[in-house]
């Protein structure tokens, strides 16, 4: 009974319709006492906004919350998850706070429209190498990934030189992709392109796809990577195909732009995972690096990040960071510091910088345990599906190849959350849930391809 109830409520949330929200919107306008007065003309544009369509992955994720079925799952979040399927504070995190808190200097004044410049400079050598060059990285802090690639997608739009008989500046970014990155370059102004990066047929990297397309773009696009853990695919280039990557967008003098959220986090070795972006710059690309903290450090809800690009000389440099800052000003005039300065205390002390890499080498470690153990029960529990794309694949995600039919099944029958595009995220399983989770996707798998 209780199934039954979080389902209907569940796909109730997930499916809702703008005719809900308008009962509501009408019911409560008929409650309304009539106005005293004749309502002014210009208010009236009010009535003719549309009710914007739900965010996909908040959307479950309220379902979830809202679903009383006791053996419910949330495999759709983003965020890591215990052994014991709670939010976890990295240690290092938490004695970098302390530090803070106890601090008696410590003040709440804006920070300067670029950020924590001595936070900005660890965060670049944590990316770029401690011993990277850095005199020419026009770099600022920014509201995380999400501001990074907003910053950098207004500026890729003003200056970037548009490619004969375009409007926009075209920016080309994988399919699949974090579902935010579209929305946030149409929002930037640029002209927002699609290529080929994941075979539904292996379920694997379409490398040949991804190189061909790269080829058919037009000279001087803009070229979204991302930097390691690609998300939702999990399927990253090997060292070899990175450098085929990096030589065939060299040849087309595209501008590369790198997304990195997952350093560190996915292996559990930050120097392996920037290994690819280290690689560009080595080979002569002045990229555009989106940075956040995220995930690494734990630190979702603190909106920690950086917005960096690799120019060629000092001057050069100087007019970046005067234009950066123009975006910024206006958008959100300074960025928070609360985060900044964890991450700041933590890079400045090698006790605390040495736990850090430890932390993160642990949710590393866990994620690649559950992705091993999926397969295994999956396995164990019946399936003769072969799962070894799941176990290839590295960061929090594992895409499974489910189709959205059959991630439908599992929200409404067994009370498992996820994304339609089949997309696990291995942070909300744990030995207390993985069995459940892997029988019940053998059960809407079974007969079935997970191959398109």
């Amino acid at each position: 009974m209780f199934k039954s109830a979080c389902a209907n409520l569940a796909l109730a949330l997930l499916f809702a319709t703008k005719t809900t929200h308008q009962s509501y919107a009408t019911a409560f306008a008929m409650e309304a006492p009539a106005p005293a007065t004749k309502k002014l003309k210009s208010s009236s544009y009010l009535s003719t906004i549309p009710e914007g369509p739900p965010d996909a992955i908040l959307g479950i994720a309220e379902a979830f919350k809202a679903c009383t079925d006791e053996k419910k799952v949330n495999v759709c979040v983003g965020a890591y998850r215990d052994s014991a399927g709670k939010p976890w504070i990295l240690p290092s995190v938490r004695k970098a706070e302390e530090r803070l808190l106890s601090d008696a200097s410590a003040n709440k004044e804006y920070a300067p429209i670029a950020g924590d410049a001595a936070y900005v400079a660890l965060a670049l050598g944590f990316a770029y190498g401690s011993d990277a060059d850095l005199s020419n990285v026009a770099g600022v802090q920014s509201l995380s990934g999400t501001g990074a690639c907003r910053i950098g997608g207004h500026f890729l739009s003003r200056f970037v030189p548009k490619p004969d008989g375009m409007e926009k500046v075209p920016i080309y970014i994988p399919s699949p992709t974090w579902g935010n990155h579209i929305k946030i370059f149409e929002e930037a102004g640029m002209d927002v392109r699609r290529y080929r990066y994941y075979n539904s047929k292996t379920n694997r990297l379409d490398y040949d796809g991804l190189l061909e397309d790269l080829k058919g773009a037009p000279d001087g696009s803009v070229i979204l990577l991302h930097a390691c853990a690609h998300n939702p695919t999990g399927c990253d280039p090997t060292a070899d195909q990175w450098k085929d990557i990096s030589d065939l967008v060299k040849s087309k003098s595209h501008h590369v732009f790198f997304d990195s959220a997952y350093q560190g986090f996915a292996s559990g070795d930050a120097e392996a995972d920037a290994s690819a972006l280290r690689l560009f710059v080595a080979e002569g690309h002045k990229v555009v690096l989106a940075q956040s903290f995220a995930k690494n450090f734990g630190l979702y809800g603190e909106r920690t990040g950086t917005l960096s690009v690799l120019t060629n000389s000092v001057e050069e440099k100087k007019a970046v960071m005067s234009q950066l800052k123009l975006i910024i000003r206006p958008m959100y005039s300074s960025p928070p510091i609360h985060g900044s300065s964890i991450v700041r205390t933590v890079l400045t002390d090698d006790a605390l910088t040495t736990e850090y890499y430890d932390n993160c080498k642990e949710m590393a470690d866990r994620i690649n345990a559950m992705r091993q153990k999926l397969a295994k029960v999956l396995k164990d529990v019946g399936s003769t599906h072969d799962w070894s794309h799941v176990t290839e694949q590295i960061g929090m995600f594992a895409f499974t190849g489910m189709s959205s039919d059959m991630c439908d099944e599992l929200t409404s029958k067994y009370s498992i959350f996820l994304t339609r595009d089949g997309r696990i995220s291995l942070a909300g399983l744990n030995d207390g849930n993985i069995e459940y989770v892997a029988k019940a996707v053998h059960a809407v798998t079974d007969g079935k391809s997970i191959t398109s």
